[in-house]
Formats: C-alpha cells, structure tokens, sequence
C-alpha cells in the first residue's frame, strides 16, 4: 500500500494486504445520520481489518433537478463532517467543485475529491494538489483509464505525489453506465492506487423525472469483479435508509447489507493474494 495511505490509516489496525473503504451518505443531510454510518460502519470495519475513510459531501453542486437538496451550508457541512472523523477516529473526504473551494475544505477532510464530471479541470487540480492533502479524482464517465494520466500529472506538477484515481464507470447511452475492469490495471499504472466506485457506477443519469436513478441490487456484483480484479479500494455509498436519503438514494447501499458484503468481499481478496 502507498505511503500516504500507510499514514492515513496509522489510527487503525488493520491487515496491509486487504482492500480500504471509502463509505458514507451521499450527502451531509443531518448529524444523526453521520453519527450512526460512522459508528457502524467503523466497528464493522475494525472487526473485519478493513481500513476505512468516512465520506460525506458538504455540498453537492451537481444535481438533475434545481430543486434537488444540495446541502446545510458550507460552514456547518465542513464542521459536521470534521466533527465525525474526530468523534470516531477516522480519516474523511469531501467533494471539491471549484478552485477557491480547495483551500477552505482542505483543513476538515483529509482526502479531497475531484468529481469524475470535473477530473479535466486544470484550475481544479491544481489548487487541490496545493493543498497537500491526499487527492482523489474519479474518472470521467467520457474519460479512458489511460488519459487519466494527464489528470495525475496535473496534481503531482503542484507538487503533491498523494493521489488516488476511481473508477466509476462510462457514458453509455443516455441514461446507462459500463464499468470497463480494465481500467483498474490501466490506471493503477500510473503509479497511483486505484478505487472502484460501486455505487455511482451503477446510477442510471439524465432521467426524465428529474431525479437519477440507480441499480443498488448490482452493488456486490460491481464490488466483486473490482476485488477480483485487485483494485485498492472500494468507495460505496449507504445510507440507514436510501428511499429518504436525501442524494443518490436510487443507487446506494442499505447500511444493513454492508456488512455481510463485505465479509464476502474479504474472501475474495484472500483468495486473489
């Protein structure tokens, strides 16, 4: 595992050979529901040595529909989502969208994250690299694996070498996704651990009613070819009860399904080192 990575998880114990997660409510909807992911799924990932990151967006400023819910304010979202990793020990990461949002988000998570939509902006990377914070760009659904390449050479010129890329899968169609396996070796080539995203790889975008949509029940077929398959890390998405989530309900995991996924995700892995 990367050295950064090796520093990020120093407050968990954990196996070195095993896969880390990435997991949260899409959103920061309320300190109830950040307090509850982030005790089970923390407890759960300690017991089965699973290192893990909290993930929470503070604001979400790409949404279908105008009047889709983007968030509690920018200063009380950083705040909240602080105060968990602090609360349970745990590392986090948050969503970035614009240049000036680098620095203001850089002191409360320790993994800045470049949404796949946005993984082209020079601006964006930049000032994200700056920070010195761990970077982790998604992969645009219109990107190959190998032209992220050009992504990672954006971030490591400012000069920080801590990046990670995720797939997430490829425009097809309208309103469908595809997750080429063969991005996980491709970009992990370029020198950088690689994360599969299961969750918005199988959202269904773009949909009439103004709202995207989702296959959850595909989320351990996704998450086992990408373990199969030697990815670094897995981001997945739960909520304690997606149909009120408040962002991306349609293709995240129900909080009482992580854990027995999981545990099959780990026999996997064992089997493939």
């Amino acid at each position: 595992m990367e050295s950064f990575l090796k520093n990020l998880f120093t407050a968990q114990q954990y196996d070195e050979n095993n896969f880390f997660l990435i997991a949260g409510p899409c959103v920061i909807e309320s300190k109830d529901v950040l307090d509850t992911v982030a005790s089970r799924v923390s407890a759960i990932c300690k017991n089965l040595g699973i290192p893990y990151v909290f993930k929470a967006s503070y604001r979400k400023a790409n949404r279908t529909s105008a009047t889709s819910f983007t968030g509690l304010g920018d200063d009380l979202g950083l705040n909240l989502l602080r105060d968990t990793g602090n609360a349970f020990s745990l590392p986090t990461t948050t969503d970035i969208h614009a240049a000036d949002e680098a620095a203001m988000a850089a002191p409360y998570a320790d993994i800045l994250q470049i949404p796949a939509f946005l993984c082209r902006q020079t601006d964006l990377l930049v000032a994200a690299g700056e920070t010195g914070n761990i970077i982790n760009i998604k992969k645009g659904q219109f990107v190959s694996g190998e032209a992220m390449k050009f992504a990672v050479d954006k971030v490591r010129k400012s000069g920080n070498n801590n990046i990670i890329l995720t797939e997430r899968g490829t425009s097809f169609g309208y309103q469908d996704l595809i997750v080429d396996y063969r991005n996980i070796p491709i970009m992990q080539s370029h020198g950088v651990p690689v994360v599969t995203d299961c969750t918005h790889a199988l959202q269904q975008p773009n949909q009439t009613a103004g709202v995207t949509g989702g296959n959850p029940h595909m989320i351990g077929t996704i998450a086992k070819a990408a373990v199969a398959t030697g990815v670094d890390g897995l981001f997945i998405e739960t909520h304690p009860d997606p149909t009120k989530a408040l962002s991306d309900g349609a293709n995240m995991l129900h909080l009482d399904k992580l854990e027995d996924l999981l545990k099959q995700l780990i026999r996997i892995r064992k089997a493939i080192v």
